[in-house]
């Protein structure tokens, strides 16, 4: 026993060792591209490349000095002789965020994306790929100071004739019980505090199998509450750059958040993997071509976001095109050209069955005209490029495009549309009816640069926009919370990518706008990518089990087809408390989940945050908002149902699930939102009945909460915490 212990702290000093060797690495890396940065400018020829040049320094420079107290990596692989391992036998790589290489010796960290790193992913003990040992690190983080190794495990995948297990921190076993490696379930199930964390030292074999799917390849994930969707699109983005760098740093790569909260809490992701140049946005920021002033009734929202309008918007541009009926004469010097009525019609025609982008037609169109003129010309002898550009802009050719085929702007075609009730039924005879119409049909005329226009009147905008001319495109859209995209949502998506990919991510359980999908198949249509396989996570990794257990029973309430969820976590703690007073019992539970570490958050309906942000303030207990002032010392955040949507804390208090019901028309799908928000505990606190989809909760005291008075429907009670199975 002493000789394996001597062995494990010669090993453990040779790992630190090595830890060292590769922190100096990093800081050469630092200081090598810093000083790159500060010459580069005085290296480049002109402004242009200098410009380009430096913002590729810097924003190198800005990524290897990205979280410099962070482990440097995660993991080993230790490759066998076998013919398995290809042109890896008997090597060895660690594994980590990012390259870390000296040019005067091989890389001492590979990059997670890196072709080899897949084996630290996907290899198992029946399929090893020539693996001999997987080795994963432990790590103490502290404030202010880096990262400490403080052990490691090794699974050995193929056997040897000498192979025995090294237990992380010279204790313990390779795996549970449930099958998860220690240290990965340690990394899972630690305190959620601050924003969200990349999952490259814990990514499943089924996830990695979506992050390295290929640039062309859309996808889309539904995935259940805590089975990491929303990370795995993250990673899938920065595989992509890695992979792809040229193309899409060219094309771009836009991530898409429901709200600027979840984008906040997302945000430190990326930039950990080594991606800051990677756009992150809201909708509402992509097509925020004007500023909201008006809100529209719901009849009137609910029309707007119907695909219909789509067709009606077409109509309505296309309405503008008309026959010629004259000809067109071009006086050009001593001679006039003349271009018939018929064959000014025939283009016309030609033009508008080619179905391009209306601007581009309106080109397009002009270079036929002057193409006619141009042959006339040629009778008396060759014009040059400066007589073709004088032709395309004379005043005869202007005026006869400003008659047949006239300049549009988005903006007018929209308030034309909105503000003129009788254009509006030529477009939408037979799509929309009497009452829809008069739902969109504003009540005073309006001209554009007066208009006050809603957020659904964006989104008209944006598609009146796509039909004049193509938007500018990315390479990689990864779009979260797809299910709650209307259709006319998913075009303004899909116009940005049609020569790109998507990675699609939602839950159709959490579907929570009016207009949100109850379908993939349909709403992938929408988004220009019908052929995009649907790939279903079920496997929660951050949802404790009893959580999951409550949660599932809501599913059969929502009319969507998807999977339950199972969970690896059996830590988590769910108490489900009636009380007499909801601002006192939540003062009680936050005081309570203040002892432990973490986050906390308190949910509620809209309505009744006031009076438990004034309980929690009148109690002492410092709090913060997502839509808010913020305090950065705040543990607890208080915030509505319908701001809770991506966002993961340690410990939630649902507050009176039957408000959260009440307040809109999907409150049962907001409810199953709330409620899987926690990944450790959960507080239920309530006077009303729980919603019946609940069920009864098993008998057992709250200790956080004040007891209900014996007219109580419901006793309250803490449900058992399922034991979690293991990986299959």
């Amino acid at each position: 026993m002493r000789t394996e212990q001597s062995t494990l702290d010669v090993e453990l000093a040779h790992e630190r060792a090595y830890l060292a060797e590769s922190r100096a690495t990093l800081a050469r890396m630092l200081d090598t591209a810093r000083h790159r940065v500060e010459t580069g400018a005085q290296i480049a020829g002109d402004r242009y490349t200098a410009e380009t040049l430096g913002r590729m320094l810097r924003s190198h420079a800005k990524a290897l000095a990205e979280e410099p107290e962070s482990p440097l990596y995660f993991g080993r692989l230790d490759f066998d002789d076998s013919p398995a391992a290809g042109d890896h036998r008997g090597e060895h790589y660690y594994i980590g965020r990012r390259h870390i290489t000296d040019p005067a010796a091989p890389p001492r960290v590979l990059d997670w994306r890196a072709p080899v790193s897949r084996a630290f992913y996907r290899a198992s003990r029946q399929h090893p790929e020539g693996v001999a040992v997987r080795r994963r690190f432990g790590w103490t983080r502290r404030a202010n100071a880096p990262a400490e190794l403080t052990g490691f495990e090794d699974e050995h995948l193929t056997p040897a004739p000498d192979a025995g297990t090294i237990p992380e921190t010279r204790a313990g076993s390779e795996t549970r019980a449930d099958g998860l490696s220690r240290l990965v379930a340690a990394e899972i199930e630690r305190p959620r505090v601050g924003p969200m964390r990349d999952i490259v030292a814990t990514i499943q074999p089924e996830q990695d199998e979506l992050v390295r799917a290929g640039l062309h390849e859309s996808v889309c994930i539904q995935g259940a509450p805590g089975t990491g969707k929303t990370a795995v699109g993250l990673h899938r983005a920065a595989y992509l750059l890695y992979t792809h760098p040229r193309q899409l740093h060219r094309t771009g790569v836009l991530i898409l958040g429901p709200n600027r909260a979840f984008l906040n809490y997302i945000s430190a992701v990326l930039p950990a993997l080594g991606e800051v140049d990677i756009a992150q946005r809201t909708l509402d920021d992509l097509l925020a071509r004007h500023p909201v002033q008006a809100v529209d009734s719901d009849r009137a929202a609910a029309v707007k976001h119907d695909v219909r309008m789509a067709h009606v918007l077409r109509r309505a541009l296309h309405a503008k095109i008309r026959t010629p009926t004259e000809p067109l004469v071009v006086p050009d010097g001593s001679y006039r050209w003349r271009v018939s009525t018929e064959a000014l019609r025939r283009l016309v025609e030609e033009v508008r069955q080619a179905d391009l982008p209306y601007g581009l037609g309106r080109e397009r169109l002009r270079t036929r005209i002057v193409g006619r003129l141009q042959r006339h010309a040629e009778t008396r002898e060759a014009p040059g490029p400066g007589w073709v550009r004088r032709m395309s802009h004379c005043r005869p050719v202007n005026d006869l495009l400003a008659q047949v085929w006239p300049a549009v702007r988005a903006e007018e075609l929209v308030a034309g549309l909105l503000g003129d009730p009788e254009t509006l039924a030529e477009a939408a005879d037979g799509v929309l009816d009497e009452q829809e119409r008069a739902a969109i049909t504003w009540t005073a005329p309006r001209t554009a640069k007066r208009a006050r226009w809603t957020a659904a009147d964006l989104i008209l905008i944006d598609e009146a926009a796509g039909l004049v001319e193509r938007p500018d495109g990315f390479g990689h859209i990864v779009v979260d919370e797809a299910q709650d995209l209307s259709p006319m949502q998913c075009r303004a998506v899909a116009r940005r990518s049609v020569h790109g990919c998507l990675t699609v991510l939602g839950d159709l359980a959490q579907a929570t706008t009016d207009w949100a999908a109850r379908s993939w198949a349909e709403q992938l249509a929408h988004l220009g990518k019908p052929e995009a396989p649907v790939v279903p996570l079920t496997t929660g990794f951050r949802v404790p089990a009893s959580v999951v257990e409550l949660t599932n029973r809501l599913l059969a309430t929502l009319a969507v087809d998807v999977p339950p969820t199972r969970s690896l976590r059996a830590d988590g703690e769910l108490r489900v408390s009636p009380v007499a007073d909801l601002p006192a019992a939540t003062v009680t539970a936050v005081a309570d989940a203040l002892r432990q570490p973490g986050s906390i958050a308190v949910i509620a309906a809209r309505h009744r945050l006031p009076e438990l942000a004034t309980a929690l303030d009148d109690a002492g207990i410092v709090t913060t908002t997502v839509d808010g002032d913020n305090s950065d010392d705040a543990r607890v955040t208080v915030l509505p149902a319908t701001l809770a949507k991506g966002l993961e804390y340690d410990h939630v208090v649902a507050v009176e699930p039957a408000e959260i019901v009440d307040d809109e028309r999907r409150g049962a799908h907001r409810l199953y939102v709330v409620l899987t928000r926690a990944v450790s505990r959960l507080d239920i606190l309530h006077t009303r009945p729980l919603p019946s989809a609940l069920g009864r909760p098993a008998s057992a005291p709250h200790p956080a909460a004040p007891a209900q008075p014996a007219a109580a429907t419901q006793p309250a009670g803490a449900y058992p915490i399922a034991t979690a199975p293991g990986i299959a």
